[in-house]
């Protein structure tokens, strides 16, 4: 199974305020009245009938729909709502493994039959709408990138299955987007020699592929004729915390970046509590006016969970922007190579 949340960041706000259900919910950056920088980061299902969608430049989504009720994200309780759903779904798997923070992989195999599976999709979706308020999708299918396909099918709150006899009827008229690794360079070549839906990959020339896209090729096409050999992995490791802002204008200024990279520090502070982890390096992403984008990095001796490193440490980083005249769009911090349980707390002191 791929149980997949729906519109879950808007999803969660309906949950904890039941004026929003029904209305065209957007989460992302503050539209400014169509003057706002930034993107969407998720929409409402009522808000995606006006054309609104993830990563959507967040003015643009505006204009689409003005009346929207737009909201800033509020990670802390997505993450509250992710973590109960997925101790749901771990009762019901022989093996579990999360996706994201919207998403997970279920090994069903031991319920012998799809019927059973359908009612245990049934069962899962009853619980988690019971205890969470929210509604998940689900694909049942022979294998991890059929199943997420089929998740996708019937959304909201639906149910697909695909059968080993219906994989090619179901996968062949879709997109070869849809084929997992495929994105939008690799799409364009293939759209290219008129390779544009899967079943087009599937019968198309090797030696023509190999010819243009190497020796990924040969794995693209097999994933085309509906085969996919990746296991359900137990373990969902996170890799990092991030966070980002886009400023509503560009700007050099010290006093508009330093406490903003305080705000971003405090964020992944939180992030970092509620899951329990500490850090070792730091990552500050700078992007200028003209879109070209930087990072830099550092790593520190020991693990640490404290929030005053992050910050220094991401300022620091920032100074070698901060000395020119170029303006600067967005400002990013990521904190990486993890460990999870207890931190070395006194490391700024050290």
């Amino acid at each position: 199974m791929h149980v997949d949340l729906d519109a879950f960041f808007p999803s969660c706000e309906q949950r904890e305020n039941p004026n929003l259900i029904g209305k065209p919910v957007i989460v992302g950056a503050d539209p400014k009245e169509g003057m706002g920088r930034g993107v969407v980061s998720s929409a409402s299902y009522e808000a995606r009938k006006f054309g609104i969608k993830s990563a959507m430049p967040i003015a643009r989504a505006f204009r689409l729909c003005p009346e929207g009720i737009y909201l800033r994200p509020n990670f802390t309780l997505y993450e509250k709502v992710s973590s109960g759903v997925m101790e749901i779904l771990k009762k019901y798997a022989d093996k579990f493994q999360q996706a994201g923070i919207d998403e997970a992989f279920l090994d069903v195999s031991s319920m012998g039959s799809y019927e059973k599976a359908v009612n245990a999709a049934n069962g899962l979706k009853n619980e988690i709408k019971e205890k969470e308020k929210v509604t998940v999708s689900v694909g049942i299918a022979p294998n991890k990138m059929i199943a997420k396909m089929a998740s996708d099918e019937n959304k909201p709150n639906g149910v697909t299955v695909v059968k080993p006899d219906d994989i090619e009827g179901f996968i062949y008229p879709k997109s070869v987007r849809k084929v997992w690794g495929i994105g939008p360079k690799t799409e364009a070549v293939l759209n290219g020699m008129g390779v544009k839906t899967i079943e087009d990959l599937a019968k198309a020339n090797s030696r023509h592929l190999k010819a243009r896209l190497g020796n990924v090729a040969e794995y693209f096409q097999f994933l085309a004729h509906g085969s996919d050999e990746s296991p359900v992995e137990e373990s969902y490791e996170i890799k990092s915390f991030n966070r980002e802002h886009t400023f509503e204008q560009d700007t050099n200024r010290r006093e508009d970046i330093l406490p903003m990279i305080n705000t971003l520090a405090h964020d992944i502070h939180g992030q970092l509590i509620s899951n329990k982890a500490s850090f070792k390096t730091i990552t500050l992403k700078m992007r200028f006016s003209n879109f070209e984008t930087y990072t830099r990095s550092k790593t520190l001796p020991v693990n640490t969970d404290n929030e005053k490193p992050i910050a220094e440490g991401a300022k620091s980083l920032a100074q070698e922007f901060l000395g020119t005249k170029r303006k600067i769009r967005l400002v990013g911090l990521r904190v990486s190579n993890l460990k999870f349980g207890k931190a070395q707390k006194r490391l700024f002191d050290i």
